[in-house]
């Protein structure tokens, strides 16, 4: 996948150096990652969030509740069945049973996002079966080294890695394993917050990547260099 990524990036002239800020989410991480081994001098900025690196056979497990979550998910269509796992599996239920912030209507983040889902399902094609454990493979058998890591972490101006505490799907340990191997990189640990980190705290999370796009121009106009 992040070899279709660099495909597409060529095919539309995005080939400038240091020209790309990459915002890699849960199995978007992992590409963002391969991504980056391989193109490093052409990005700014790497943003990792609520992803790992792989590795050994444990980091690669998916955490209990999110393994019994997503087996329920394989088998299920009824969209109104799945919604109130899928919701439980990616934000804490203190969060969905409290009310939106600035929302006219009352409702709670529950009822939003439980509607937000919905309309996303109308207009999606449906996942086949095929797919979904294709998705999970990719994401079991996903391995970046701290070699690579290292790498990555000295060749692009500014890298975030970025987790909640409370993520059902990507332990966060996974998140300090990779900053243990990217000592350049800055790591951020939002507290009751789970996988769905964007959705959660969608003003909070766009803020922080426009610090970071700042701050990867910035060290790019102060001369940055790879070590």
């Amino acid at each position: 996948m992040a070899e279709d990524a660099i495909a597409l990036l060529n095919y539309v002239g995005w080939t400038e150096h240091q020209d790309l800020h990459v915002v890699g989410v849960s199995l978007g991480g992992m590409i963002a990652q391969e991504l980056a081994a391989n193109i490093p001098e052409r990005i700014i900025s790497l943003t990792l969030a609520v992803t790992k690196a792989g590795g050994w056979a444990w980091s690669n497990l998916t955490p209990w509740k999110g393994l019994v979550s997503l087996a329920r998910l394989t088998f299920m269509k009824d969209p109104e069945l799945k919604i109130p796992i899928i919701l439980s599996m990616v934000f804490p239920q203190q969060w969905l049973d409290a009310k939106m912030d600035n929302d006219a209507k009352g409702r709670t983040n529950r009822e939003f996002q439980t509607q937000d889902y919905r309309r996303r399902i109308e207009i999606t094609r449906p996942q086949t079966f095929f797919g979904s454990v294709s998705q999970m493979a990719a994401a079991i058998s996903h391995y970046v080294s701290p070699e690579r890591l290292a790498f990555i972490s000295k060749s692009i101006p500014k890298v975030l890695i970025i987790t909640g505490d409370e993520d059902n799907l990507v332990n966060p340990n996974n998140s300090r394993h990779m900053k243990a191997c990217m000592p350049e990189a800055e790591l951020i640990e939002w507290e009751r917050t789970g996988h769905g980190i964007h959705g959660q705290w969608k003003d909070r999370f766009n803020a922080t990547l426009e610090h970071v796009f700042n701050e990867g121009r910035q060290r790019v106009h102060e001369g940055f260099t790879s070590n």
